[in-house]
């Protein structure tokens, strides 16, 4: 039997070039995250439901990554969290939150803290605009039964479909107001442009922006059920891309989700993983994706190689895809075992095109895991979803059961763990450290782009004793 050699990340070391990079900053990080997709950095926030939510998403895209919505919610819950994504910021909101005039003083206070927005447009049945509501008319207001008309400003200033971002400005700051709404000729509501907004294109030039301006948000399907309901709803609220997620990605089930996806919504940009071979690449490729996950069982919650005795390590199962997909031109995504910067870097040099981050998003704020206090720390969820409680919650909420089957408990493997991680404050603070590594990697192999690493980059295979010579040594830690 011929037994192939299989590499991670701690297994290698890029070896230093000659740099011609002065300052870091002369670096440019962005990339293809598929096929018609670019992005700023090449950092994507894993589709799991302990990292990925809207906040997650907002805070990535404004950092110049993208955020992948978790699948494990209804399809009108994630429709809401892409939508969450696509009007936190934009040239023009084109679908504002509104209320109608007849409504109460409590659907107002409700909806606005629902959809976290201080401000809602006012409209008539015909969806004239009436008026507008925001958190200044009501926060003192005691008789919840009033009529949102008898609290509203009336004779709202607007603009006219088709108001450049200049002219926005100049009527926000010349009537001293924070959100101006766009009409049509007939006074209907067509969207809404915030000094909020304005201000966030200064604060967070980086941005990922699809081409109305909006932040960038994927979200993710399974290959069972309502996937192609869940693809049309998710496609319908904005969102980027879609990715087929299933944990053996080199199967006929992702690849007949994928045929069926493409047949259904061809112009849909579409990933799917996760495989871990050239041949699992290519056959996702010749079945319609613009772009392969790649990472069986490197994640550092999944124990796939343990319970199946499968998979590749993660630095061979890149190089061995990306052989394949740059015949296609096709990108490829590294999934699993990224623990620092130079893991990144690493990623990266050996082909990917982007990585996909998991626990080092874990304890964010950012982050939906629950937030736990053990021994006066805090810590916050974090599971892998094809642990035992996140998949057999998945059979349940699928299957509409509400009775556990003590067979179902005896029958079910799994192939992730439940796991804490500490408490990490903002997670902007982690992507950018991430980012300067990253930046540095880069200057030490010469190269001012992603792709001019991979083009100069030399690997070369440490010991042992070479991976203890690169970590601290010989010293007290402080």
């Amino acid at each position: 039997m011929d037994i192939k050699e299989g590499l991670t990340f701690d297994d290698v070391l890029l070896v230093p070039k000659r740099s011609p990079i002065i300052s870091r900053t002369q670096t440019n990080l962005k990339t293809k995250l598929s096929r018609n997709i670019t992005i700023n950095i090449p950092l994507v926030s894993a589709n799991m439901d302990t990292i990925t939510e809207s906040g997650m998403a907002i805070a990535l895209a404004r950092e110049g990554g993208i955020g992948i919505i978790h699948r494990f919610m209804t399809i009108g819950d994630q429709v809401d969290e892409v939508l969450r994504v696509k009007r936190s910021e934009s040239v023009m909101i084109e679908q504002p939150y509104t209320i109608k005039d007849d409504m109460k003083v409590y659907d107002a206070k409700k909806m606005m803290q629902e959809y976290g927005v201080s401000g809602l447009l006012v409209e008539t049945e015909d969806r004239i605009l009436d008026g507008i509501i925001t958190n200044r008319d009501i926060i003192f207001e005691k008789n919840m039964e009033r009529k949102v008309a008898e609290l509203m400003t009336k004779n709202v200033i607007t603009a006219k479909y088709g108001t450049t971002m200049e002219q926005a400005k100049e009527i926000l700051h010349k009537h001293r107001i924070e959100k101006l709404p766009v009409v049509d000729d007939k006074k209907r509501i067509v969207g809404l442009i915030t000094s909020k907004d304005i201000m966030k294109m200064d604060q967070y030039p980086s941005a990922s922006k699809d081409k109305k301006g909006r932040l960038l948000v994927g979200a993710a399907v399974g290959v069972k059920g309502d996937f192609l309901e869940r693809t049309e709803a998710l496609l319908d609220a904005g969102a980027d891309t879609i990715i087929v997620d299933i944990a053996h990605g080199h199967s006929d089930n992702a690849i007949n989700t994928v045929n069926m996806i493409k047949k259904a919504f061809p112009n849909c940009e579409l990933i799917a993983g996760n495989v871990a071979t050239g041949e699992g690449a290519r056959d996702l490729i010749t079945a319609g994706v613009d772009a392969v996950k790649v990472g069986v069982g490197s994640g550092s919650i999944c124990i796939t190689r343990v319970v199946t005795g499968s998979g590749v390590p993660q630095l061979t199962a890149v190089t061995e895809s990306v052989k394949v997909s740059r015949e296609y031109d096709i990108p490829v995504i590294s999934d699993g075992g990224i623990r620092t910067s130079g893991d990144t870097t690493k990623a990266l040099a050996a082909g990917a095109s982007s990585v996909m981050v998991g626990s080092m998003f874990g304890g964010t704020d950012e982050s939906p895991g629950k937030t736990l206090v053990k021994n006066g720390k805090k810590f916050k969820m974090y599971r892998g979803m094809a642990s035992f409680y996140a998949s057999l919650g998945r059979k349940y909420r699928e299957e509409g059961l509400q009775v556990v089957d003590s067979n179902d408990l005896n029958d079910y493997v799994p192939e992730g763990v439940e796991a804490m991680v500490p408490y990490k404050g903002s997670v902007v603070e982690i992507i950018r450290q991430l980012v300067g590594g990253l930046r540095s990697g880069l200057s030490y192999c010469g190269a001012k782009t992603i792709s001019e690493m991979q083009n100069n980059a030399e690997f070369i295979k440490i010991t042992p004793a070479g991976y203890i010579e690169s970590q601290p040594h010989d010293v007290n830690l402080m």
